[in-house]
C-alpha cells in the first residue's frame, strides 16, 4: 500500500516532464497537420473547440502548467494557420480578435478546473488509503500492537528500505527500533515522535512526502513504544510482587524449620555439656542422635532452599547423558529410607532403555517424590514406585494412597511453600514437590499428578530415552 507523496500534486522528474511536453506539442502537430488542409470547410468555431479538446486532453495526463502552455501554443496555431490572414500573428477583424482571446481564457480555465479535479481525486483517494492504514495499526488493542509492525508500515508505505524509531538521552540519538536497513547519519525521512523520540525512514529519494501522515505514524509509533515499556513494566511490577510473596513465605517458613532444628540441638549439645548432670551412656547416645538428625534436617533444608534459588535464577546446571533408571532409583531410594510401619513396593526393571537425564537430578527427584508419597499416605498402605517404557519415553510412577488432591488444587502443590490441608510445619517447608518439577522440566520432561485408583496420588515422571 503506497500513498501520494506529495499531497496531491503530480511531482514528476525532469525527464518525465520534457517527455511529456514533448507529447503535448506532437500531439497539436498533428491535430493542426490534420485540419489545415480541411479548415475551409470548417467554422472558426468548431476548430478552436477541436483545439479545447486537445488542451483538455492535456490538462488531465500531463498538469496545469502544461495545460497552460499547449492553450497559448494552440491559441497561436489557430491564429498563424486558421484565422486571416493565414501564417500571420495578426487578424483582419476584431471580431476574430475577441474569439482568440476568449478561447485562451476558457482553454485556462478549463485547464485549471481539470487539474483541481484530478488533485482533489488524488486527495481523496490518498485519505482513503491513509485511513485504511491507520485503521490497520490501530484496530489491534495498544498493548497488542509491536512497535516493529508499525514501523513495518512506515517502510512499506513510503517505499522505503528501512525504518527506525530514535530516542535521544544524554550522549546523542539511539535507535529504540530498527525495521529493515540500519540507520544511517542522512534519513530520507524524518518526523518528530514525541519527546525526545524521532521516526526517520531510509531509502530512495522522494520529491515531496507526505509530512503530515508521516507525522500520524510517528506518533503511532510513540505510542506502540509507550506501550511496550508499559507491559515491561508491568511484567516487572508482576515479576517483584511474586518475589516478595515468595520472600515473605520464606521467611514465615524458615523462621519456624530452621529454629526447630537449632533449638533442638542447642538444647541435646547444652545437656551434654553440664558438668553436673549425670546421663548414662543410652541417653547420650539419644542426644547424639537427635543431634545428628537435626542436623540431617537442617542440611536438606539448605539444600531445598540452594535448589529452589538455582531454579529460580536460571542458574541451574543439566548434564543430560544415557542414565539407568533402576539405578538412580535404587541411588534414590538408599538415601530416602522408609520410617518405621512404612513399606515400598518397587517394580523398576533393569532391562530398560537408559533415560536421556542428569543423573544427580534424577535421583533428587525421586527422592522427593518418594518423600512426599510417604508423607501422604496413610501407615499400613505401601508406596508403589513403578517404572515402564512407552515408545521413545520411560515413565515412573510413584503411587500412595492417601487422601488425594483435588484436581482444580493440583497446581498449587508444585507451588513453593504450599502443604494442601497442612497447618503445621512438621514436614518441611513444602519444596519437594516445586524443586522436583522444576528439575524435571530442566531435563525436558515432565511431571503430571493423577488419581491414583481408591484414592491417593499418583505422580508420573516422564523422561525420553537415551538418543
Amino acid at each position: 500500500m503506497e500513498l501520494p507523496h506529495d499531497g496531491g500534486r503530480r511531482r514528476w522528474s525532469t525527464g518525465r516532464q520534457l517527455a511529456a511536453a514533448g507529447a503535448a506539442a506532437a500531439g497539436l502537430a498533428v491535430l493542426t497537420t490534420a485540419l489545415v488542409p480541411v479548415r475551409d470547410s470548417l467554422s472558426l468555431a468548431s476548430i478552436v473547440l477541436i483545439y479545447l479538446t486537445a488542451v483538455v486532453i492535456v490538462a488531465a495526463t500531463g498538469g496545469l502548467r502544461l495545460a497552460l502552455a499547449a492553450a497559448v501554443a494552440s491559441d497561436v496555431l489557430v491564429n498563424f494557420f486558421y484565422v486571416p490572414p493565414f501564417h500571420t500573428l495578426t487578424a483582419e477583424n476584431r471580431d476574430l480578435v475577441i474569439t482568440l482571446a476568449v478561447y485562451v481564457v476558457v482553454a485556462t480555465t478549463v485547464s485549471v478546473a481539470v487539474d483541481l479535479a484530478a488533485r482533489q481525486r488524488a486527495a481523496a483517494a490518498r485519505s482513503g488509503v491513509e485511513a485504511a492504514l491507520l485503521a490497520r495499526i490501530t484496530e489491534a488493542p495498544l498493548e497488542e500492537r509491536p512497535l516493529s509492525a508499525v514501523l513495518e508500515h512506515v517502510r512499506d508505505t513510503f517505499g522505503m528500505t528501512g525504518a527506525a524509531l530514535l530516542e535521544r538521552d544524554s550522549e546523542g540519538e539511539r535507535p529504540v527500533a530498527i525495521v529493515g536497513e540500519t540507520p544511517s547519519a542522512d534519513p530520507t525521512l524524518s518526523a518528530p515522535a514525541g519527546e525526545h523520540l524521532r521516526l526517520v525512514a531510509y531509502g530512495p529519494a522522494l520529491f515531496a512526502a507526505d509530512q503530515r501522515f508521516l507525522t500520524l505514524l510517528a506518533t503511532a509509533a510513540a505510542r506502540a513504544l509507550q506501550a511496550e515499556r508499559l507491559a515491561a513494566q508491568a511484567a516487572r511490577a508482576r515479576e517483584l510482587t511474586e518475589i516478595d510473596k515468595l520472600r515473605a513465605a520464606l521467611l514465615a517458613a524458615v523462621g519456624h524449620d530452621l529454629r526447630t532444628p537449632l533449638a533442638g540441638i542447642k538444647a541435646c549439645v547444652s545437656s551434654l555439656r553440664e558438668p553436673d548432670l549425670e546421663l548414662t551412656d543410652a541417653q547420650q547416645a539419644e542426644l547424639l542422635a537427635t543431634v545428628d538428625a537435626s542436623a540431617d534436617k537442617m542440611n536438606d533444608l539448605v539444600e531445598n532452599l540452594l535448589a529452589l534459588s538455582r531454579l529460580q535464577a536460571g542458574a541451574l546446571s543439566v548434564h543430560p547423558r544415557a542414565t539407568a533408571v533402576d539405578e538412580i532409583t535404587a541411588a534414590a531410594l538408599l538415601h530416602t529410607p522408609p520410617p518405621p510401619g512404612r513399606t515400598l513396593d518397587i517394580d523398576v526393571p533393569d532391562d530398560l532403555p537408559p533415560a536421556w537425564a542428569d543423573p544427580g537430578l534424577l535421583e533428587r527427584v525421586i527422592a522427593n517424590l518418594v518423600a512426599n508419597a510417604l508423607q501422604a499416605g496413610p501407615p499400613g498402605r505401601p508406596v508403589h514406585v513403578h517404572a515402564r517404557q512407552e515408545g521413545s519415553v520411560i515413565h515412573l510412577q510413584v503411587t500412595d494412597h492417601g487422601p488425594g488432591v483435588p484436581a482444580d488444587q493440583r497446581e498449587r502443590i508444585f507451588a513453593p511453600f504450599q502443604r494442601l490441608d497442612d497447618h503445621t510445619t512438621d514436614h518441611g517447608l513444602g519444596l519437594g514437590l516445586a524443586i522436583a518439577r522444576g528439575f524435571t522440566e530442566a531435563m525436558n520432561g515432565a511431571l503430571i499428578p493423577t488419581d491414583t485408583p481408591g484414592g491417593g496420588l499418583t505422580m508420573t515422571l516422564t523422561l525420553p530415552t537415551a538418543p
